[in-house]
């Protein structure tokens, strides 16, 4: 790839286009190899290769004798990078995502998604009776496969991380004498109804299937042995039993060429693939033919099996001894490079090869594409992406380098963009990493995903090196490296620790929680603790904490962390693990933890609440707790079983002989309501003691209002007060002027007034007003002039020889009330 010959010494034209086969590595498998016994699976992006040997083979090779079956994945530089150890049945599908899993499809229709080079795998069942009918053939694209049953049915699969694999429409009503030459798929991003359609050739013509329908295309010149479609969904190129290779439009409608091989029947074909998406391949044991858009074909000729890996722009051709890049000669390339060219750009790369010659014609190229010089340069740079060669990228560079100084404001971004890139792509293609990544290709994958392939390599430094060049992220290269230093490192588990700490510590973006996970997959329990001490967020450490069954722990940093939330996940998840009694145990030491616990229980869980007051000796608290059931409860007798249960709770205390007592009349209390409620049919149940007995003399059961005070101690004046309001609201007032006879009340009379008067009876108010002999005489004068008896007024005014009250008083006065009143203060006048 250094070499400085010709640019075009690998280049052939082709009808009007040139292509070239590119070597990339040698010396892949050796001699010893023969690729013909294997099958072999190819990932997009010029990714790993998977070996697996071919069982028809290996049966007529070796006849009885028994070997580990596996699966062996190379880079394409002939490196092992893995042996996959595959006991699981006949192989029948081995394919790539995109993204690099290996996808290995059994006979009987388990699936396994290898999701990195290291063997780790996820699998699943294609269902639909798979394991019955087995499956026949698979095909796959970027993000899913479809599988052939032996009874034609195919099942599909659209995603590998959440796959739900589902029938596509019944070809069975088309297929002729059940039998399908051959088959092949075009994505989903290239069909109008955004589902994958399968195209089988049976017979003499081509079924399209989709998950609802299955079309004939009504061809004749079938059977096709082989059907391949271009990476861009718009071309099929089918070939038939005669040796003859047609492409036609994806949708049937036109046939584009037609190519013989000159091979006719006898010899049919190994494969048949796209070559990006103007020319198309065909593979024999050891011939090859590309076959141009209008039917003209270079051939070319090996000493050994061929096997073809396409790609998004291009082909990749492995035998035993070598790896080649078979493709179209990028079009900016061809400008500059094909004989005879007069592009600005090919000027621009003369121009820079007199400078070192120390030319004056340098000089003379310049200003002869003066006026087109950012396109010269721009094309230099493009085509130096395109190339493998180191020589030539730098040449191309070197001329993009000179034409970009003579413009006054040409931005240097892209220049400096594309140096950044091929130091990448070059240092990725090299043998021991061997990844032959075309430019089109990276920009297609991405530098992250880039990156991604070459951390599942364990390729841990040239990772970093690449992500420190482009200036990404690095957290995840650390986190995998310390994951595969923890799975494979034969070190005591304290020296792989401080080795993991040492590397990664102050580096942004660390997850210490995902490495003491895979610690603790891989049996390594105390050193997963060790390494989750260094995990700064406590939500990452507790529930692996939990799942290594390290609860007291966990439940330690939680509090730490001070997050309320993440201490009531523990909770739960000890309360549902352990026995009440062991739960308690652990939060007991925790008072953070205990106030949770009783502070939610309160709300959600008062059965778990009285446990833990029982189990703390929290006498009063329990009590409480079920005093507040009691209230609620709706039943009476389950009111009265609570308010005892609570009374014996609090009669064990001395502390608490009040409450204790508070209680059992309660308890009392409820039983009389309850009698009262079924004797007497109205409403006592949940009320007080002074409510009880106001309800009772309203109701006129003044005797059981007796009873009540005297069960419950009630003081003589506040059963005086229950009475009044009672009998007033009764409006009885013969009883209350009936009680008011009596000489003495605790209550003082001014209540009766005031309590009358309220309720509007000013007769009887006023009968009260000369029971207030305590009063002063001016509130007695008030107290009748509330009930509007001014000449009852002005005789009290008179009694205390108060004139200027009389006077007042005569104003007010109407009618004979007047009179009486004048008479009154001529009275008081002529005393004087």
């Amino acid at each position: 790839m250094t070499s400085s010959a010709s640019a075009t010494a690998d280049w052939e034209q082709l009808e009007d286009r040139f292509y070239r086969k590119i070597l990339l590595y040698s010396e892949l498998f050796g001699e010893d190899r023969d690729l013909d016994d294997y099958i072999i699976a190819g990932a997009p992006y010029s990714g790993a290769i998977a070996l697996y040997r071919n069982e028809a083979k290996l049966q007529e090779n070796r006849g009885s004798a028994q070997t580990k079956p596996s699966i062996e994945i190379y880079s394409s530089a002939g490196r092992l990078i893995h042996r996959i150890f595959y006991d699981k049945g006949s192989i029948r599908g081995l394919g790539w995502s995109e993204d690099e899993k290996l996808l290995v499809i059994a006979e009987d229709g388990m699936v396994r998604c290898y999701s990195d080079l290291q063997g780790d795998f996820t699998q699943f069942s294609l269902g639909h009776g798979a394991e019955l009918v087995r499956v026949k053939e698979v095909r796959f694209w970027a993000t899913g496969f479809v599988a052939l049953l032996r009874t034609n049915r195919l099942v599909a699969v659209s995603r590998y991380d959440e796959p739900r694999p589902r029938f596509l429409a019944d070809p069975s009503p088309h297929v002729e004498d059940s039998l399908i030459h051959s088959w092949a798929l075009i994505p989903p991003a290239y069909t109008l109804s955004r589902h994958v359609e399968v195209l089988l050739s049976t017979g003499q013509t081509i079924i399209v299937l989709d998950p609802t329908d299955a079309q004939d295309q009504d061809l004749q010149s079938g059977p096709f042995t082989h059907i391949s479609v271009s990476p861009n969904g718009r071309y099929v190129a089918l070939y038939t039993t005669e040796g003859k290779l047609w492409v036609i439009k994806a949708d049937f409608q036109d046939k584009l060429s037609e190519y013989d091989s000159g091979m006719g029947s006898v010899m049919l074909p190994r494969a048949v693939e796209w070559c990006g998406n103007d020319s198309v391949v065909i593979a024999w044991d050891d011939e090859v033919h590309m076959v141009g858009p209008k039917g003209e074909a270079l051939k070319y000729y090996y000493e050994s099996r061929v096997h073809l890996i396409p790609d998004i722009d291009g082909v990749r051709l492995i035998t035993a001894e070598k790896c080649e890049l078979l493709q179209k000669v990028p079009d900016v390339t061809e400008e500059i490079f094909k004989i005879g060219a007069t592009s600005p750009a090919s000027i621009l790369l003369d121009a820079v090869d007199q400078l070192e010659r120390k030319s004056p014609k340098a000089d003379d190229n310049i200003q002869l594409i003066r006026m087109h010089l950012t396109e010269a340069v721009d094309a230099c740079i493009k085509a130096a992406g395109h190339e493998f060669s180191v020589y030539w990228q730098k040449q191309l560079l070197k001329a993009a380098s000179f034409g970009k100084s003579v413009p006054a404001l040409y931005s240097s971004d892209d220049f400096v963009d594309m140096c950044e890139t091929l130091r990448v792509l070059n240092a990725v293609r090299f043998f021991e990493v061997g990844m032959p990544i075309t430019y089109e290709q990276f920009i297609r994958l991405t530098p992250e995903k880039l990156i991604q392939r070459l951390v599942n390599r364990q390729q841990h430094l040239l990772a970093l090196r690449v992500s420190e060049h482009l200036r990404l992220p690095t957290d995840r290269i650390y986190i995998h490296w310390a994951c595969m230093k923890v799975r494979m490192s034969s070190d005591d588990e304290d020296t792989i620790c401080r080795m993991v700490v040492a590397k990664l510590n102050g580096k942004r973006g660390i997850s210490f929680e995902e490495i003491a996970r895979t610690a603790y997959d891989e049996g390594r329990g105390r050193l997963a603790t060790q390494l989750l001490n260094y995990e700064p967020q406590a939500g990452r450490q507790v529930p692996l904490l939990l799942n290594m069954e390290e609860d007291e722990i966990a439940l330690d940093k939680a509090i730490e962390s001070g997050d309320t939330d993440l201490v009531f996940y523990v909770l739960l998840h000890l309360k549902k693990k352990h026995p009440l009694a062991g739960f308690f145990r652990i939060i007991n030491d925790r008072p953070f933890a205990a106030a949770l616990v009783e502070s939610s229980a309160r709300e959600t869980d008062l059965e778990l609440l009285k446990d833990f007051y029982y189990q703390d000796d929290r006498r009063a608290d329990g009590a409480h707790v079920i005093l507040r059931e009691s209230l609620e409860a709706k039943d009476l007798q389950l009111k009265q079983e609570k308010l005892k249960v609570a009374q014996k709770l609090l009669s064990d205390s001395k502390d608490h002989v009040l409450e204790a007592k508070a209680l059992e009349e309660s308890a009392k209390l409820l039983h009389m309501q309850e009698t009262f409620e079924r004797e007497l049919q109205e409403r006592f149940m949940g009320i007080s003691v002074n409510e009880t007995i106001f309800r009772l003399i309203r109701t006129g059961y003044s005797s059981r209002a007796v009873k009540v005070k005297n069960e419950f101690r009630v003081p003589e004046k506040r059963y005086w007060w229950l009475r009044l309001r009672a009998l007033v609201a009764k409006r009885d007032w013969s009883e209350i002027e009936e009680w008011g006879k009596t000489k003495k009340s605790p209550i003082g009379w001014e209540p009766f007034f005031n309590e009358c008067l309220a309720a509007g009876n000013t007769k009887i108010a006023a009968g009260f007003v000369t029971k207030c002999t305590a009063l002063p005489y001016q509130e007695r004068i008030d107290m009748y002039m509330r009930c509007g008896l001014v000449l009852r007024a002005a005789e009290e005014a008179s009694k205390a020889k108060d004139l200027s009250a009389l006077e007042a008083l005569r104003g007010k006065a109407m009618g004979r009330d007047q009179v009486e009143v004048e008479r009154l203060i001529t009275i008081l006048k002529g005393g004087k």
